[in-house]
């Protein structure tokens, strides 16, 4: 069993950068793929970002190469992505999800969810 639970979104203007956190509970997560979701109103949940169990192996959608970097620190639990250049089109619920499966670009792929963290880009 994995719990998952998102930190440091927030209010941000365009060009800006944030950094959120997924912090993991349980014992195993370091043999878990990650990958970050992001959920705007009124749209589907789309995957943005995933990571392998080991760091080796990351996959961003187009867009958002070049602009987000995801990490990963097993020792401390926890998954980072870091956002720059931020657009308002970025503006969303960003969820964390972990899964045993790689390459993981859909949610079908993913067992464990957090809540999400609110990010919002200012034009």
């Amino acid at each position: 069993q994995v719990q998952l639970v998102e930190s440091g979104g927030g209010l941000v203007q365009a060009g800006g950068s944030l950094r959120l956190s997924c912090a993991a509970s349980g014992p195993t997560f370091s043999s878990y793929a990650v990958g970050w979701f992001r959920q705007a109103p009124g749209k589907e949940r789309e995957f943005v970002v995933g990571i392998s169990w080991g760091a080796s192996n990351k996959y961003y959608v187009d867009s958002v190469k070049g602009r987000f970097t995801i990490s990963r620190d097993n020792a401390k639990n926890a998954v980072y992505l870091q956002m720059n250049s931020l657009k308002p089109d970025d503006t969303a619920v960003y969820i964390c999800a972990a899964g045993r499966k790689w390459i993981a670009r859909t949610q079908r792929d993913y067992n464990y969810w957090g809540q999400g963290t609110q990010v919002t880009v200012s034009s």
